[in-house]
């Protein structure tokens, strides 16, 4: 799954740098499942978006994963100058609250 949304994002955002991560061993779910994970992507097809607009993009592209395997998707989209704002660093992720 992490290799699919991958590819589509590469393909569809020419990003400058990428990045997704399977954290779904970070939650309360059987093993090996590939349900959770988290984006970093920058691009310059960003500028002048709000964030709103990008998260749409990036959902929208993603509808087939959203719908059947994917439980959460978290996103962090910059374009390069926010990125190096940043100093190349996306916020962590929130720790698991449990759940059954």
């Amino acid at each position: 799954m992490c290799k699919q949304i991958e590819e589509k994002l590469e393909y569809a955002f020419s990003p400058l740098y990428l990045m997704v991560l399977d954290e779904s061993d970070q939650h309360n779910i059987p093993p090996g499942t590939e349900s959770h994970f988290k984006v970093i992507l920058v691009t310059e097809k960003f500028a002048a978006q709000r964030m709103v607009v990008r998260h749409q993009a990036v959902y929208q592209l993603l509808t087939d994963e959203l719908s059947n395997s994917v439980h959460a998707l978290a996103l962090h989209t910059y374009t390069p100058t926010e990125w190096q704002q940043r100093q190349q660093q996306a916020f962590s992720s929130p720790a698991c609250r449990g759940g059954e």
